[in-house]
């Protein structure tokens, strides 16, 4: 009888021993390309949610550096995070690293964290409890395995406050299965696509995430409105970013206008440097006014006119702006300086973040200081709001254990 798998070469012992290093290098590049943005565009989201929950601070001009911290602990943002794997772990340094939060609000839930003692010496609090750390955080990061999210989901749905925002880096597990399995429509999921960018040598194995995210060139690669790196991200999630950012303001009762003022200072502040007296060259004309939200950029014509001033935001449901169109995702292709703006927030909120942490800087700058007193760094400003995601994109995929999507 003929020996079906005989001269099969997939069959044979030696098979694949010719896949080196060289062959493998693209494939660890493109997961540590997606670690890399997914870290940077957690850290951006919180400081954006922790500045909103700072509104007198804001609203006042005041750092929140030079505040005792007894008037401004109940302000500062809690951060959970489920799953002690490799992306776990990343999101926890990049957040006390380079986000600047201190450990004690952060936590962590994992089977094992006993593996997790370099962030208890920080005053991270590692424990496997999911429901405590669910109702303890503001943000809570599932970065857990996809076989495991179901059961996670059932376990911690109840648990959930309104003001929670579920944040997810797991594939597989679609947004509108999330919606169903939590019973919240509170839940950021991130997609990040392929496309014709910066090749995927960019995010160089040999650096730790932190380190990468000090480079200006990887902090330009990843923008989400920026010039397009090898990986981005789909728009879909700068929307929900905003939308959650209003939620907030109206979590605490703010009426859309005040809401609408704060947003505007958190995300376009006026820069107020002037020239030095010994400048002898003429000053530089000034820089067109930044682009202002207003309430119809969020919700319709009709239902914004039937608002009072002492009216909330409705409450916005964050799966559906991901999913659906929105006001927002109809004005954000269209408006040129709105993406240069967003852009630029985005780069000097990053560019400043990584040089208080190169500098040891031990008291953490929010984001309302970073903005009400931004940088002057023109070359990421200056680069960094060129154009907005192309079309020519292909979807993008990882087999991380703990996987981003």
């Amino acid at each position: 009888m003929t020996d079906l798998m005989l001269n099969l070469k997939t069959f044979e012992p030696d098979y694949g021993v010719e896949a080196t290093e060289e062959h493998l290098l693209p494939l660890k590049n493109s997961a540590k390309g997606l670690t890399v943005n997914a870290c940077a565009h957690a850290v951006f989201f919180c400081q954006l949610l922790e500045a909103t929950k700072q509104k007198q601070k804001i609203n006042e001009r005041i750092p929140l550096y030079a505040q005792e911290l007894k008037e401004t602990k109940h302000l500062s943002l809690r951060i959970g995070i489920i799953g002690g794997g490799h992306v776990g772990k990343q999101l926890a340094r990049v957040l006390l690293e380079l986000g600047g939060f201190p450990g004690n609000n952060i936590q962590i839930s994992t089977r094992q964290p006993e593996t997790l003692s370099e962030f208890q010496v920080l005053g991270v609090d590692c424990f496997y409890n999911n429901r405590k750390l669910v109702g303890w955080a503001d943000v809570v990061f599932l970065c857990c395995l996809p076989s495991h999210l179901p059961h996670i989901c059932s376990e911690v749905h109840k648990e959930l406050r309104k003001s929670s925002v579920i944040y997810s880096l797991v594939t597989a597990i679609s947004l509108s299965r999330l919606k169903q399995l939590l019973s919240s429509s509170a839940i950021l999921r991130p997609q990040y696509i392929f496309t014709d960018g910066s090749p995927l040598t960019l995010w160089e194995m040999s650096r730790t995430v932190v380190e990468a995210l000090k480079d200006p060139d990887v902090v330009q690669a990843t923008c989400p409105l920026g010039p397009m790196g090898a990986i981005a991200v789909k728009p879909k999630w700068l929307e929900a970013v905003f939308y959650a950012a209003l939620n907030s303001y109206t979590c605490q009762d703010l009426p859309y206008t005040e809401a609408l003022k704060l947003l505007n200072k958190v995300c376009f502040p006026e820069d107020a440097t002037t020239p030095s007296e010994e400048q002898k060259s003429p000053p530089p004309p000034p820089p067109p006014p930044p682009p202002l939200f207003v309430c119809e950029n969020f919700i319709n014509e009709a239902f914004a006119s039937s608002l009072t001033p002492d009216d909330t935001f409705p409450w916005f449901d964050l799966t559906t702006v991901q999913l659906k169109e929105s006001p927002l995702s109809q004005l954000l292709p269209t408006s040129t300086s709105l993406q240069h703006s967003i852009a630029s927030l985005y780069c000097n909120v990053i560019a400043l973040l990584a040089t208080e942490s190169t500098a040891h800087i031990s008291k953490k700058i929010p984001l309302s200081a970073v903005l009400l007193h931004p940088t002057t760094n023109q070359e990421l400003s200056a680069s960094s709001g060129s154009g907005i995601c192309p079309n020519n994109t292909e979807e993008a995929s990882s087999s991380e254990s703990e996987d981003i999507n």
